[in-house]
């Protein structure tokens, strides 16, 4: 199971050294990478009474420019967006913006994507909301076909490209796509397109059930079940010490292939406090995998 550290952006606050700090110190602990978190705008308040969820006063760094960082700062960790709303930005810059975060880093990029909650965001960017899910299939498809040769032809129902490319490609020739989600058509994609699955949920019997389907979709499409990753996510916040053996055994019984461990939601007030959690939870975890 690989150990990842998820960007505490909502506390971390706007300082450059000390996204710097948390970034080189994280690599310096032993975590195999780091997921960060994606919205490009925040629903102001003042008019939407009762609102739920993300707002302006929240902090989100923009996350290809803040992988871009990382790639220079680091030297080993994966680097892992967790997620990014596909349907709400153009796909071929996508592409190209992943490519480039793989190539500084030297094939350390994954791709988490989503296709998100918040219709604000998609009418700030000029993305419909109705059609998502269809529209992130087309763009997965899209995507891959520009990391793996110089140039396409690619005409589908929302994106046409005619004999272009893009320049860098991955350094691999393809960057990993796993998908977020747990509705049905979400567990259907990951099946049948993705590499692997964040589930953001609890290793119950729900769980154990979407897997098994997820397999099955799998399965249906001629692909081996075992390819797809599975990734916990372990927040400390709410989460006694005592049940962290028995709920990173769960999930390894379910198959999971990746945690990554969340700072978030503790109220720490300096980013060494973020550090000091991650040390003591790395060193706990590796005794109990």
């Amino acid at each position: 199971m690989r150990i990842g550290a998820v960007f505490p952006q909502l506390e971390i606050g706007g300082d450059p050294v000390d996204i710097a700090h948390w970034a080189t110190q994280v690599e310096q602990l032993g975590y195999e990478y780091i997921l960060v978190y994606d919205h490009v705008l925040g629903a102001g308040t003042s008019t939407r009474a009762g609102w739920r969820g993300y707002t302006s006063d929240d902090c989100f760094h923009e996350v290809f420019v803040l992988l871009g960082y990382f790639a220079a700062l680091t030297s080993a960790v994966e680097l892992t967006t967790g997620v990014l709303i596909l349907p709400q930005r153009q796909t071929v810059l996508v592409a190209k913006q992943a490519a480039q975060v793989d190539m500084l880093s030297g094939g350390r990029m994954r791709l988490g994507i989503g296709v998100g909650w918040n219709p604000v965001e998609y009418q700030g960017l000029g993305e419909a909301f109705g059609n998502r899910g269809a529209r992130s299939e087309e763009q997965i498809e899209l995507m891959r076909a520009l990391w793996s040769v110089p140039t396409i032809s690619f005409h589908g129902r929302w994106h046409q490209v005619d004999e272009a490319g893009i320049n860098p490609r991955p350094v691999r020739g393809n960057i990993p796509i796993w998908i977020g989600g747990t509705a049905e058509p979400v567990l259907r994609r990951v099946g049948r397109l993705g590499d692997g699955w964040f589930p953001l949920r609890r290793p119950d019997d729900k769980a154990a059930a979407m897997i098994a389907r997820i397999r099955g979709y799998a399965e249906e499409v001629g692909r081996p079940p075992t390819e797809i990753g599975i990734e916990a996510r372990l927040t400390i916040a709410g989460q006694p010490r005592d049940n962290w053996p028995g709920y990173v055994a769960a999930w390894q019984q379910l198959g999971a292939t990746h945690l990554c461990v969340n700072t978030m939601g503790v109220q720490f007030a300096h980013v060494d406090e973020h550090l000091a959690a991650l040390a003591d939870a790395i060193a706990y975890v590796r005794t109990i995998t």
